[in-house]
């Protein structure tokens, strides 16, 4: 492959890609789910539904063929259309990507929400490695407080929506880490140094 820009783009792409396999595959394989298991009935439509699709989907056919089908956690429910981008730039390569996507819901509807704010800026590039710091922080924060998984979520996605609308650009993942740390520790959340948002 030659040595220019457009090579090191798809090398880029390419090794993006396969990361993402990677992690779809882990997900798969791991079976400790750190939210509560979905709806099984509830699930068994939602994959018939699922198989259907013809993959690869954007974000955007997703939402439209399976958008108003339900899943459930312990403490919410969520319609598929809150856990899926709806936008063209989201790309699922397989069922199972999509699968990967809901198996969390919590950590999937405020990744949407940002997903979704991040479309509006200009020329804004929200890569493999920021989005997966993103997700890792929201699933840190479900771990903090198993009672209400909900609130250091929600505050920091808001947080996060709220610095996109106001600075038209997304924090760095690293500024969201930091934001997720403090908000943990002004609620009596023990983080040690040495977990993710130990920082």
């Amino acid at each position: 492959m030659a040595d220019d820009k457009r090579g090191r783009e798809k090398q880029a792409r390419d090794a993006e890609r396969r990361q993402q396999e990677r992690d779809i595959e882990t997900e798969l394989e791991r079976g400790d789910e750190r939210e509560p298991p979905v709806d099984v009935v509830e699930r068994d439509a939602f994959e018939v539904d699922l198989d259907a699709i013809q993959f690869p989907a954007t974000g955007a056919e997703v939402v439209a063929e399976v958008g108003d089908h339900t899943v459930e956690s312990a403490a919410n429910r969520y319609t598929v259309r809150d856990l899926v981008p709806e936008t063209d730039a989201e790309r699922f390569d397989s069922p199972a990507a999509v699968r990967v996507q809901v198996r969390r819901p919590t950590v999937a509807a405020a990744m949407t929400r940002v997903i979704e704010a991040s479309e509006t800026l200009p020329n804004a590039e929200f890569g493999w490695s920021q989005r997966n710091a993103y997700e890792l922080t929201f699933a840190a924060l479900v771990a903090a407080d198993a009672q209400d998984d909900d609130a250091g979520v929600t505050a920091v996605c808001d947080w996060v929506v709220e610095r996109v609308r106001k600075k038209n650009a997304l924090p760095t993942s690293r500024e969201v880490r930091r934001h997720a740390a403090s908000f943990c520790r002004e609620n009596g959340y023990a983080v040690r140094d040495d977990e993710w948002l130990g920082i």
